[in-house]
């Protein structure tokens, strides 16, 4: 049945009307370190249509290790000696994530619509480290490395070394849901998104999760301040950051795998062990977008993605690598 366009309009309105806005910080009972988890208690619950600002630490290490670093205490967030002093509960991967969040409206077989509103730096440098048996070139790299990299948040770049700027483009690594069962490691991506480490899901852009749990139970963490496609080494520029975030919840709406949307692409993503399968899952997605969204039939979908369709490789790194397809916008001049 369709609704009249009056009560259609008088139904957005209330929902733009009660929508909440909400604010987590990171303390050592807001954040889940290592794990994305079924069976987590949310530590804030909201609506469909609600935003919440969700605050992270960085990956780069303790406040001593910082320091020792050359980090001044004072541009240290204060919010990270706490953490590291008081969160017991670790592993089995190493990011420290803050959330879960449950979208009450969320039920398993339902879609997550993340819309990334605002990404801001909160500290003034960021860290850069490989180490033994890590990376993508463990056997050339056989021991370990740690460098800071001073942000200028102003003009937005990193000082990386003399005479070489790095153009900053915050974003968070690792943004997903809960699986629908215990714990599973918080560093290789899936079906739950998580660890993506896709460069492009900066401010603007919008992220589609598939939903497991009873909530959803949404996290983010892993700042970066900029990355390579890849992630060679296992970090990029890991940094603080704090983003803003409306989750909105689609009963109707079924995905098996993440997908993206920025101004100017759509996005398809793969994750696995193997190169080749993870980007026949990208590949595939793509595929049943351009079919189910576009009208192609499934040879034309499969032309157009050879033809228009760059498959790119996210990162190389964390258990399961990453491939994502970017279809551009452009392309399509009317609707079919």
């Amino acid at each position: 049945m369709r609704l009249p366009v009056l009560l259609l309009s008088l139904l957005t309105f209330h929902a733009a009307a009660t929508a909440a806005d909400y604010n987590l910080p990171a303390r050592p009972d807001t954040v889940a370190w290592g794990y994305y988890s079924g069976q987590s208690k949310p530590v804030l619950t909201v609506h469909s249509g609600d935003t919440v600002r969700m605050q992270a630490l960085s990956t780069c290490g303790s406040p001593e290790r910082l320091m020792a670093a050359g980090i001044k205490p004072e541009d240290i967030p204060p919010y990270t000696a706490p953490i590291y002093e008081q969160v017991k509960d670790k592993g089995p991967g190493g990011h420290i994530l803050t959330g879960p969040v449950a979208i009450e409206e969320a039920e398993p077989g339902d879609v997550l619509e993340v819309q990334i509103l605002k990404v801001d730096l909160d500290a003034n440098f960021a860290c850069n480290a490989f180490a033994l048996n890590k990376g993508f070139l463990p056997m050339e790299y056989p021991y370990s490395r740690f460098k800071i990299v001073p942000l200028d948040r102003q003009k937005m770049i990193g000082h990386f070394a003399a005479g070489i700027e790095i153009p900053l483009r915050p974003f968070f690594g690792s943004m997903g849901v809960a699986p629908s069962g215990g714990k599973i490691d918080s560093a290789p991506p899936f079906a739950h998104a998580g660890n993506m480490d896709n460069k492009h899901l900066v401010a603007g852009t919008t992220l589609y999760i598939p939903v497991a749990a009873k909530g959803a139970l949404f996290q983010v963490g892993d700042g970066h301040a900029a990355q390579g496609n890849g992630e060679v080494d296992i970090t990029a520029l890991e940094t603080y950051l704090s983003g803003s975030f409306r989750l909105v919840v689609h009963k109707n709406k079924h995905l098996l795998w993440p997908r993206a949307e920025t101004p100017t692409h759509i996005i398809t993503m793969g994750f696995s062990p193997d190169l080749k399968t993870a980007t026949e899952h990208a590949l595939r997605d793509m595929i049943d977008y351009l079919v189910t969204e576009k009208q192609l039939n499934r040879d034309e979908a499969y032309m157009l993605s050879s033809v228009a369709v760059d498959m790119e490789i996210t990162q190389l790194v964390d258990g399961n690598v990453g491939v994502h397809a970017m279809l551009p916008r452009q392309i399509f001049k009317s609707t079919r």
